[in-house]
């Protein structure tokens, strides 16, 4: 006998072919559809309003640039560099900017004539890495730049991070440091992560100036938003005290727009204008130094840091304002694009079930069809910001065509089933145990990668509401041990997964639960027998 729910039931079946069609239950859920429709993206794209930092008259200190454009890395081979691309980039920093650091010098001849142009100062780097043949052409090409342009080059950084890498010693560093010290004019740092300089003090009577990096979000105990200024704050005190009377700048720091939580922290776009302009505020009271990270998002920097990696562009890749100076802000500007696609899914999961005859299913049909509209486009909405490559896509466009299909059936479920209706149910009904295992196994697949290799990896809730509410409601017949085994894989990450991000990880949480559900699908999936 197979186990059903009653809300997937097709009661429309037990009824006459004179059934009136159940007017007002449906029209009021349809109403509610489309009221939950828009609220939930009215909700996640509506405008913060902020306190402005930066305009036309009140130019903020410095932000880290690199001059790759949207389609460019710097691991392209041949690369070339795009002229008219800095100098429009230039221009536009120059509004917001008295100067850019920088971090390598190959390639960037040119950028002292921008900088000049532009009015803007220059503080230049030298890549340092476990090839002396390559740190040795850098650092000749800084010294060779900063002698050749006193007039913009304010300072210079020689190695960034060379020392978390460990592609250098600190004995090392400090000759190489000593060595374009011997032949500038210019202040002479380095730059790295703030507890690096805690374990390698040695190198800071070299430098003028020491240049600490300041992430909350990647800190090993990362910081949520609204503790995030405390947390900066205290170590640039300690740093202040420990190494005074020497100065400290604070060489980058920002917060992620998008990406996945690590334990308390969330990337966002409000969450990074609330951090950027809360910063700068603090800074210019205390009187510190500091360099924002980064200009412009550098989407090449998904490819080895996830999703999170290639937002912490004070603009986007398309040189686009992200509202993280000045002006109101929203976590998903392409809210209204992303209503309407889900509008056109609604309307179609209308038209699929037809003219019901049953109030339950009048009133379930639309409801149906706002919660596929809803995780359906946050699942697109996550894939535009997460997808890196080829083989993503495909994954993306996969499930997508799953929930789809799920929706599909379950749309027909709720029909009053005649004509071609029927002929596509039925068609449905012979294949619904391999959605069930499609379903199943990809989200075994996404468990398996969530436990074992999670730190850049984002969490696809959404992608899986919708097939695991489904079968969970009206359960089908499934090849038993196949489904058994996901079942199993998928229950038995539930809690390794949660350990791992933290019991305060919301978007964990939002997994577990999802997978929670789904788990409960295919075991009732499991208990129905062929009758």
């Amino acid at each position: 006998m197979q186990v059903t729910c009653v809300a997937l039931q097709p009661l429309g079946l037990t009824m006459s072919a004179t059934s009136r069609f159940p007017f007002l239950p449906y029209v009021f859920a349809c109403l509610l559809g489309l009221f939950a429709l828009c609220g939930f993206w009215y909700g996640l794209g509506k405008p913060v309003i902020l306190p402005d930092v930066a305009t036309p008259t009140h130019k903020l200190q410095c932000a880290s640039y690199t001059p790759f454009d949207k389609d460019q890395s710097p691991f392209d081979v041949p690369f070339k560099l795009r002229p008219e691309r800095m100098d429009a980039d230039l221009a536009l920093l120059a509004t917001r900017f008295e100067c850019i650091r920088t971090y390598s010098m190959t390639g960037l001849e040119a950028l002292p004539d921008l900088a000049r142009k532009h009015g803007l100062k220059l503080m230049i780097g030298a890549w340092v890495n476990s090839n002396p043949v390559d740190t040795e052409k850098e650092v000749d090409l800084l010294i060779a730049s900063a002698n050749a342009n006193p007039d913009v080059v304010s300072a210079v950084i020689v190695g960034n991070e060379a020392l978390l890498r460990k592609e250098v010693t600190a004995t090392q560093l400090v000759k190489l440091i000593n060595k374009v010290k011997s032949h500038i004019k210019q202040p002479v740092t380095y730059a790295d992560v703030w507890e690096f300089w805690l374990k390698h003090p040695e190198v800071a009577p070299a430098v003028d100036f020491l240049t600490i990096h300041l992430l909350p979000y990647w800190e090993d105990d990362p910081s949520n938003i609204d503790a995030a200024l405390h947390h900066v704050a205290q170590v640039r005190q300690v740093f202040g005290n420990k190494f005074a009377p020497k100065d400290v700048m604070i060489g980058e720091t920002g917060w992620p727009s998008e990406g996945r939580q690590r334990e308390t922290a969330l990337p966002s776009r409000v969450n990074e204008a609330k951090f950027i302009r809360g910063f700068v505020t603090l800074a210019e009271q205390e009187g510190w130094r500091y360099n924002l990270i980064e200009a412009f998002d550098q989407p090449w920097k998904r490819g080895s840091e996830g999703a999170v990696g290639g937002y912490w562009g004070l603009f986007d890749a398309d040189r686009q304002d992200k509202g993280v100076l000045a002006g109101p802000v929203s976590n998903v500007p392409f809210w209204s694009q992303w209503l309407a696609v889900g509008g056109l899914i609604f309307l179609g999961t209308l038209l699929l079930g037809g003219r019901v005859r049953t109030t339950r299913s009048a009133l379930i049909l639309p409801l149906l069809g706002a919660l596929a509209a809803c995780s359906i486009g946050a699942w697109g909405d996550l894939a535009r910001v997460t997808t890196r490559f080829a083989s993503e896509w495909l994954w993306v466009g996969l499930l997508t065509t799953l929930n789809l299909l799920v929706l599909a059936q379950a749309a027909l479920t709720l029909s009053a089933r005649n004509g071609w209706r029927e002929r596509a149910f039925n068609a449905f009904e012979r294949r619904a145990g391999w959605l069930v295992a499609a379903a199943g196994f990809a989200a075994a697949v996404m468990m398996l990668e969530l436990v074992f290799d999670p730190r850049y990896r984002s969490f696809p809730s959404v992608a899986f509401i919708l097939p695991a509410l489904v079968y969970l409601c009206r359960p089908v017949r499934v090849a038993r041990r196949e489904i058994a085994l996901l079942t199993f894989i998928i229950g038995a990450g539930i809690a390794p997964q949660l350990f791992r991000e933290g019991l305060q990880n919301q978007q964990a949480w939002g997994w577990a639960l999802v997978s929670v559900l789904m788990v409960a699908a295919l075991w009732r999936c499991l208990r129905v027998r062929k009758g």
